[in-house]
């Protein structure tokens, strides 16, 4: 008896004690004296039946998927990979800034706060880097096109969570130059004491952490470039209605 087809269907013997013994099942196919086996005969076993059949198991789902792919729409599934996509460019972004020098990450804060809006032109903007000493603050930027007020710049290409302290650092240099705006500009995050103390003061300070950087970044077009763009196209009702 051929062991494999045992394994497979267990419809004709089972194993015991060492060795292979025919069931009652095996004994009445061997009674019958069939002289030819073929696909239709076979059918009449529901193990060659479902080993006929494709299977509709679906992958296991990961934790903390909520709805399982059988249950999602193909737009879901498409947004959902696109969040997915998105994310991991999130972190290889910020690995890559991580590893370019001090003078290049300034230049591409500039850049990004252009793109977004701010300081008029890329050189007129470029020119504020560096000018205001060592008092805390890196750069000034113009807020609109006509430099009708300033943002001062603080950018720290950093590991470690910025605190509180560099923040009430950032604060005072901005009373110096008696500014009212500062955005202060991380790789790495914000102690929730550092926020708490942002968002409490009279002074205007925006806080952009590492990964609101590179979401800006892929906003706006710094540091990334389109791969493949998908069109999602719905039916024009309008254009179907007769009047």
């Amino acid at each position: 008896m051929d062991k494999n087809v045992s394994r497979k269907g267990r419809i004709d013997g089972v194993y015991q004690e060492g060795r292979w013994k025919i069931t009652q099942r095996g004994s009445d196919v061997l009674a019958e004296n069939t002289q030819e086996i073929d696909v239709k005969y076979l059918e009449r076993f529901p193990e060659f039946v479902a080993f006929r059949t494709p299977s509709r198991e679906q992958p296991e789902v990961p934790a903390g998927e909520e709805l399982s792919s059988s249950k999602r729409t193909p737009r879901e599934l498409i947004e959902d990979g696109h969040d997915r996509l998105r994310n991991e460019l999130v972190q290889e972004l910020l690995s890559r800034i991580m590893k370019c020098s001090p003078e290049f990450f300034e230049t591409m804060v500039v850049e990004l706060l252009v793109k977004m809006g701010y300081g008029g032109s890329q050189a007129d903007a470029g020119k504020a880097i560096g000018r205001s000493g060592d008092e805390g603050i890196d750069g000034i930027i113009k807020e609109d096109k006509l430099g009708l007020d300033a943002i001062y710049l603080q950018a720290k290409r950093w590991q470690n969570p910025v605190g509180r302290p560099e923040i009430h650092r950032f604060v005072g240099a901005l009373q110096g130059q008696r500014a009212t705006k500062g955005i202060f500009i991380t790789t790495s995050r914000f102690s929730d004491d550092a926020k708490q103390y942002a968002s409490s003061i009279g002074t205007k300070v925006v806080l952009i952490d590492g990964e609101e950087l590179a979401r800006l970044m892929i906003d706006s077009d710094v540091g990334v470039s389109k791969e493949v763009t998908y069109e999602i196209k719905r039916v024009d009702n309008d254009y179907f209605a007769e009047e």
